[in-house]
C-alpha cells in the first residue's frame, strides 16, 4: 500500500530571513498589463477576452520575502513522502508544498530537475522562491507569493481505498481563495496523481490563475501535441511561431538552443488529449498529463546566452547542470487570468511519471510522428480514459475528505477568513485553533468593533478585502485604524481616499514613521518625487535607532528616492546611519557604489564594483546593474553582473 510519512531532508541552504517589515504599497509596473501582440496574429477569442483582465495594482496583502541571504550552510528540511513500490516522491510542506524530488525506483533514476542547494531569490511576486521541483502557483501571473511559505497538510484516505493520499491547503492572498492539492500513489501505479481544486466562497466573480511549474534537466526535447505557439520573451511582445522550427529556423524545442530566455505557450487544439513531456536522448524522461479544464502547456528556457547562464549560477551551486520549465495552466498563456464565477469552483487532476519512447521518432525532424510516437507511448502507459476515470473518483471520494492526521501547519489567514464569513469548505478545515498572532488584531477589530488600543510601532499585514475595508471604515478613527485603512483603500484602487486616510492619522499620531512612509510611497507613485524624498528621510529621521530591520528596510527606500531627487548628500547621510550589519549587504554596497558615482567620485564607484559584492534580492529580468556600469565605462559588463534576459 502506498504510505505517506515524515522524512528530513538536510540541504546546503541560505536561510530565508524576516519579510520585509514596510507594506508592498508600490504599484506593480507595465508588466502586468496586457501584452503588445503582433498585429499579424489572430487571438482567439477568449485569449482577447483574458489578456490584461485584472491585473494586480500591488501585492497586497502580501509582505515582500527579501530577508535572505547568499551564504549557504546545512539544514533541515521538513519533508512529506509518498511511496509505493514503484515511485518516490519528497513533498515540502514548509516551501509552498513544492514537489522536490520524483524518484522511479525501477529505472533508478531521477525525473526531475533537483535542486541540489536551496538558494532563494527574488523571482516569486513578492520576492523569495527558488528553482527545482514542481511548484504550485497561483494567484496571478508570475511565481506564487506562498513559494516559500507553510501550507496545511495532511493525511487523507485515497480516494481508491487503497493508503493513503497528501493533502495540501492554504488560503491564497492575493485573489483571496481557498485551494488544494491531492497528491496520491495508487498500489503499483508508476504515475503520481494530482488533483487541484480552486474555490471562489465569496458572492461576486474573481479573476483566478494557476500554473504547475515543473523544472526539468534542459539537455532534453520538450514535446506537447501542438505545431503553433505564442512566443513571449522579455522584450514583454506576443507572437505567434510555428513549431518546433521558429522563423529563424532553429528548433526552440531543445531548449539549449535558444540564445536568451523566452516562454513558448503551446497552441493545443480543442479535443487533444493535454500533456508535455521532457525527453533525453534515449527517449526517456518525464511526462505530465490531465483532464481537460487544465488546458495550456508551456515550455520556458533560460537560453545559451550569458544572461541566462549567470541566473541558472546563481539560482544553486557551480557545476549544477541547468533546467528548463515544463508548465501547465488554466489558460493558454500567463497573461490570462480567467473569471472564477461566484461561489462557484474549478478543479482538475494531473498525472506525472516516467516515459519511454523510440529516441528515433523522439528526436526526428519529422513533428508529427515525433510526438504522435510520445503520445501512443502516452496512451500505453496511462490512458486519458483512466485519467477521467481517476479524477471522477476523486471528485466522488476524495475532494470533500476531511483531513486526518496533521502533518504541518501553514497560515492562520484562512481562519480568520472563516471565522468573519463563516464559509463552509469541506475538505480544507480552516479553524480557530490556527489563529496566531498575526491575526489577533483582526480577531479583535471582528468582535468588538475597534483594533487594539495600543498603537503599534511596528504594524502587521492589512487584510484589504471589500468586507475588512468596511469594518475599518466604521471603527473608530485613531491612527492606527487610518494606517490599515489607507492601505486597504490603496490596495482598492482608492488613492486620493488612501493619502486622506493616512493624512488624518497622521495628525494624532505619536509614531509617525509608518503613516510617513506610506505618504512617500504615494507621493512617489503619483508623481511628486522630491516630495516623497521629504517624506522618506522624515519618516526615517524619525525610525532611525529603532527596530534595525525597519531602520534598514526604510533607509533603503530612502536613498533611493534621494538619488532620484539629487540628493546625494542627504543620501550620503542616511547611509552612514545605518546598522554596520545592514551596509555590508550586498544590496548597500550596490547603493554605495551609486551614491559615490553621484558623488562624482567614479573611480571609488568602480572599485566597489571591483571588489565584488551579490545583491541577494535582484529582481529576474533587473537590467540596473548593467545600466550603472554603463555609466562607470565602456568596458564589457563582468560575467559576475551579468543578468540580463533580452538582447540589447
Amino acid at each position: 500500500m502506498t504510505t505517506v510519512r515524515r522524512a528530513v531532508l538536510t540541504l546546503p541552504a541560505a536561510p530565508l530571513g524576516p519579510d520585509n517589515p514596510l507594506p508592498a504599497l508600490h504599484l506593480l509596473d507595465g508588466a502586468a498589463a496586457a501584452p503588445a501582440v503582433d498585429g499579424r496574429a489572430a487571438l482567439p477569442r477568449d485569449m482577447a477576452r483574458q489578456l490584461g483582465h485584472a491585473p494586480l495594482r500591488t501585492l497586497l496583502p502580501a509582505r515582500v520575502r527579501d530577508g535572505y541571504g547568499r551564504a549557504r550552510t546545512p539544514r533541515d528540511l521538513d519533508a512529506l513522502v509518498i511511496e509505493n513500490e514503484r515511485l518516490r516522491v519528497t513533498v515540502l510542506p514548509g516551501l509552498g508544498g513544492r514537489v522536490h524530488s520524483l524518484y522511479d525506483k525501477t529505472a533508478d533514476r531521477e525525473l526531475l530537475y533537483r535542486n541540489p542547494v536551496f538558494q532563494p531569490a527574488a523571482f516569486a511576486l513578492n520576492g523569495a522562491w527558488f528553482s527545482g521541483g514542481i511548484e504550485w502557483n497561483i494567484g496571478a501571473r508570475g511565481h506564487t507569493t506562498l513559494s516559500c511559505a507553510p501550507l496545511h497538510a495532511a493525511a487523507v484516505p485515497a480516494p481508491d481505498g487503497d493508503g493513503e493520499m497528501l493533502r495540501l491547503w492554504e488560503w491564497e492572498p492575493l485573489r483571496d481563495l481557498p485551494f488544494q492539492v491531492d497528491l496520491w500513489l495508487p498500489a503499483g501505479a508508476a504515475h503520481l496523481r494530482v488533483a487541484v481544486r480552486i474555490r471562489n466562497p465569496h458572492e461576486r466573480p474573481v479573476p483566478t490563475y494557476w500554473w504547475s511549474n515543473t523544472a526539468v534537466p534542459e539537455d532534453r526535447r520538450i514535446l506537447a501535441p501542438a505545431d503553433q505557439a505564442w512566443h513571449y520573451g522579455y522584450e514583454r511582445a506576443l507572437r505567434r511561431v510555428p513549431v518546433p522550427v521558429t522563423p529563424d529556423g532553429t528548433d526552440r524545442t531543445y531548449p539549449l538552443r535558444g540564445s536568451h530566455a523566452a516562454d513558448y505557450f503551446y497552441e493545443v487544439p480543442d479535443g487533444r488529449r493535454r500533456w508535455i513531456a521532457a525527453l533525453d536522448g534515449t527517449g526517456a524522461g518525464l511526462v505530465q498529463t490531465s483532464t481537460d479544464p487544465l488546458r495550456g502547456r508551456k515550455l520556458f528556457l533560460w537560453g545559451s546566452g550569458r544572461g541566462g547562464r549567470r541566473w541558472q549560477e546563481w539560482l544553486t551551486e557551480p557545476g549544477t547542470p541547468g533546467y528548463a520549465e515544463i508548465q501547465a495552466g488554466l489558460a493558454r498563456t500567463q497573461l490570462e487570468h480567467p473569471t472564477l464565477e461566484p461561489e462557484s469552483e474549478v478543479s482538475w487532476l494531473e498525472v506525472y511519471g516516467p516515459l519511454a519512447a523510440d529516441p528515433a521518432a523522439v528526436h526526428g525532424a519529422d513533428w508529427a510522428a515525433a510526438t504522435g510516437t510520445v503520445e501512443a507511448a502516452l496512451d500505453r502507459a496511462v490512458p486519458r480514459a483512466e485519467v477521467e476515470a481517476a479524477y471522477a473518483l476523486w471528485r466522488e471520494r476524495g475532494a470533500d475528505t476531511e483531513p486526518g492526521e496533521r502533518l504541518a501547519e501553514g497560515s492562520g489567514w484562512g481562519a480568520l477568513e472563516v471565522l468573519r464569513a463563516e464559509y463552509a469548505l469541506p475538505g480544507t478545515p480552516f479553524g480557530e485553533e490556527q489563529l496566531g498572532e498575526e491575526q489577533r488584531p483582526w480577531v479583535h477589530l471582528l468582535r468588538t468593533g475597534a483594533l487594539p488600543e495600543a498603537e503599534e510601532t511596528r504594524p502587521g499585514r492589512t487584510p484589504v478585502s471589500d468586507a475588512w475595508r468596511d469594518m475599518l471604515e466604521t471603527a473608530p478613527a485613531d491612527p492606527a485604524t487610518e494606517y490599515h485603512l489607507g492601505i486597504a483603500q490603496w490596495a482598492g484602487g482608492d488613492l486620493a481616499q488612501a493619502v486622506r486616510s493616512w493624512e488624518r492619522g497622521l495628525k494624532n499620531a505619536s509614531v509617525r514613521w509608518p503613516l510617513l512612509h506610506c505618504l512617500a510611497v504615494a507621493d512617489h507613485e503619483c508623481g511628486h518625487p522630491r516630495r516623497a524624498a521629504e517624506r522618506y528621510a522624515d519618516a526615517f529621521d524619525e525610525q532611525c535607532g529603532g527596530d534595525p530591520l525597519v531602520t534598514a528596510a526604510l533607509g533603503r527606500e530612502t536613498i533611493g528616492a534621494l538619488l532620484e531627487t539629487g540628493g546625494a548628500a542627504r543620501a550620503r547621510a542616511v547611509l552612514e546611519r545605518l546598522p554596520e550589519e545592514a551596509r555590508v549587504r550586498g544590496a548597500f554596497r550596490f547603493l554605495e557604489a551609486r551614491l559615490l558615482l553621484a558623488e562624482g567620485r567614479r573611480t571609488e564607484a568602480r572599485a566597489v564594483f571591483d571588489a565584488g559584492f551579490e545583491v541577494a534580492d535582484l529582481r529576474e529580468g533587473a537590467e540596473i546593474l548593467g545600466e550603472v556600469w554603463a555609466r562607470l565605462t565602456d568596458e564589457p559588463l563582468p560575467d559576475a553582473y551579468e543578468f540580463r534576459m533580452r538582447p540589447s
